[in-house]
């Protein structure tokens, strides 16, 4: 087993000013090259309540990972599974990337699809497809989630579902965003709830290498960014007004956002960005930001000058990285483990699709410290939690695991 501990950067908290622009009435699909407003509803001018956190102690170490394994969840396997959410009912959905959410329990694969959308579906080209899955907070009570697929001209569609028990009509979709896609890469797709009960959706710059298209440090689109949607003001949704620019941006400057998840205990949010050609990274946000951050893509790759006509200005810097050259060239975002083993309590699992390199990346006031802990077979397409904060992971090849003690 290879362990290195890696030094890693302090994230320097920096904030960029709050531009804003005065959007249209209603959300239409997004050009990634248009110049004027961008799409958005009426704001939202709740105030959202916020969950209350506990303070649990988290490890200051890392585990020995010889005492831990990644034990198989199911026996079947799934058809290229890339995301897995549970509902606090003993479920866990997971999608398969060409267009259906299976449900197992109690380590069985339900027979039926939860939902089956394959028509609408467009997985011609391999970052395309179904991509990203979130329950709605009240999920038990109105059956709502939410779900980021590439559809009719690689467009990338968010939309509402509205389950009946175990199944889900098709026909109960609601979209809320059409967005161009002008490259069937980087279209991003990760969606989760925050703690103020708002939606997150991350999308990529849109494609092709290099960002030709200048979307990641654009405000004029909504390639390269993450998201806030107020789901529950307004139908499809409004725009939440503390929202840092006026419209649906949050954050903004990323290449293809793989991954995005809040951790359960804090709120804080960890951003996984898909590199170019050197760094893969991982961002962090505290709970409490008010968003506006610049992540620097394709001014910067991780840490690393990228383009050299970029403008001088203030960016929020990954807490970590790796090279291509260690072993590594696309990062997938995991979870902060919030499970039954204490020893693992507040540590950052990611991975690498190629390797199988599994990270933990541990904070300890403001330094971070990584640390490789296992290397599975390659081809990490996604992390899962469940309610009880245990942690999964999804290969392409089908398989589900979960991080169980020897």
């Amino acid at each position: 087993m290879m362990k290195r501990l890696i030094l890693l950067l302090v994230l320097p908290l920096l904030a960029c000013s709050g531009l804003s622009t005065t959007p249209p009435s209603t959300p239409i699909a997004v050009s990634a090259t248009q110049t004027d407003s961008l799409p958005s509803t009426a704001p939202d001018t709740s105030v959202p309540t916020l969950i209350p956190f506990t303070d649990t102690p988290n490890a200051t170490t890392f585990p020995d990972p010889n005492a831990y394994t990644w034990q198989p969840v199911i026996e079947v396997p799934l058809q290229r599974p890339v995301d897995l959410q549970a509902d606090g009912s003993g479920r866990l959905f997971v999608i398969e990337k060409l267009g259906r959410i299976r449900i197992i329990e109690n380590g069985q694969l339900a027979p039926d699809p939860f939902l089956d959308i394959t028509e609408r579906v467009n997985d011609d080209s391999n970052e395309m497809g179904l991509l990203g899955f979130a329950l709605h907070p009240n999920f038990s009570q109105n059956g709502y989630f939410f779900l980021n697929y590439t559809g009719q001209n690689g467009d990338t569609f968010i939309s509402r579902f509205q389950a009946n028990g175990d199944i889900t009509p098709s026909s109960s979709e609601l979209n809320l965003l059409r967005i161009k896609q002008p490259f069937p890469n980087h279209n991003g797709g990760s969606m989760a709830f925050g703690p103020d009960g708002y939606l997150y959706a991350g999308l990529g710059d849109g494609g092709a290498a290099g960002d030709p298209l200048g979307n990641g440090q654009s405000l004029d689109t909504l390639l390269g960014k993450i998201l806030r949607l107020d789901v529950d003001s307004a139908e499809p949704y409004a725009v939440p007004a503390d929202n840092p620019f006026g419209n649906e941006i949050w954050a903004y400057g990323f290449r293809n956002p793989w991954r995005i998840s809040f951790d359960k205990q804090t709120g804080n949010l960890y951003i996984a960005d898909v590199g170019q050609g050197e760094w893969e990274e991982i961002n962090f946000v505290p709970f409490g930001s008010r968003g506006g951050l610049n992540f620097g893509w394709d001014f910067y790759e991780g840490t690393h000058d990228y383009d050299p006509q970029g403008i001088a200005g203030e960016y929020t810097f990954p807490v970590a990285e790796y090279s291509h050259a260690e072993g590594g060239c696309s990062v997938t975002g995991g979870y902060v483990y919030r499970g039954s083993m204490p020893e693992w309590n507040g540590i950052y699992l990611y991975g690498d699709y190629c390797t199988g390199h599994i990270w933990g990346l541990i904070r300890s006031g403001d330094q971070w410290q990584a640390q490789l802990l296992f290397e599975s077979q390659g081809l990490i397409t996604s992390f899962g939690q469940d309610a009880n904060g245990e942690i999964y992971l999804l290969n392409d090849d089908g398989k589900v695991y979960q991080l169980v003690s020897k």
